[in-house]
C-alpha cells in the first residue's frame, strides 16, 4: 500500500501545479486567426502590382508569384512573421529563389483603377523589389471597379 502511495505522489504533484482550465490565473489562450487591417492571414490573399504586372497568390498551403512573361514560382508558405503592423513571409520557390512577401497595414492604391486596397505589399523576388497592394480573394471577388476592397460581411 506505502509503495503504491508513493509511486502516485509525482503524479499528483504534477497535476497540482498544472493550471486547470477555468483557472483564473491562467493566461487565455488564443485560438483566432491572425489579422491584418481586417484581413484574415489564414484565408486566401493576392497581392498584386503593375509596371511590370505581377501577383502574389497566398494561400494557406503555398506563396504563388506569377507575372507577365515572368515564370511563376511556387514555394510553400511557412506562415506570416508578424511585427506591429507588418506581416512578413519569407520562403525559397521551386526553382531555389528567395520569395519575400511583406504586406503592410496601410491602404494603397493601384494607380490604375479606383480601388483602395487595406494593405500595401512589397515582394523581393530575383533581385527585384516590386510594390502593389493586396486584400483577400474574396474581397477581390466581391469589390466593383471603385472603392474599398474589404469583405463583406
Amino acid at each position: 500500500m506505502r509503495i503504491a502511495a508513493l509511486l502516485s505522489l509525482p503524479v499528483l504533484l504534477l497535476a497540482a501545479c498544472s493550471p486547470s482550465p477555468g483557472d483564473p490565473e491562467a493566461p487565455p489562450i488564443d485560438v483566432s486567426p491572425a489579422t491584418l487591417a481586417g484581413v484574415d492571414l489564414g484565408r486566401p490573399i493576392r497581392a498584386l502590382g503593375n509596371e511590370p504586372f505581377w501577383a502574389v497568390e497566398i494561400t494557406p498551403q503555398a506563396l504563388v508569384y506569377s507575372g507577365v512573361d515572368r515564370p511563376e514560382q511556387r514555394a510553400d508558405n511557412p506562415g506570416p512573421l508578424l511585427q506591429g503592423t507588418t506581416a512578413r513571409y519569407e520562403a525559397t520557390t521551386d526553382t531555389g529563389t528567395p520569395l519575400t512577401v511583406a504586406l503592410i497595414a496601410t491602404t494603397c492604391s493601384d494607380g490604375m483603377s479606383d480601388r483602395t486596397y487595406p494593405l500595401t505589399a512589397v515582394v523581393k523576388v530575383d533581385g527585384e523589389t516590386l510594390t502593389g497592394c493586396a486584400a483577400s480573394v474574396s474581397a477581390l471577388a466581391t469589390a466593383g471597379e471603385s472603392g474599398l476592397v474589404i469583405d463583406k460581411g
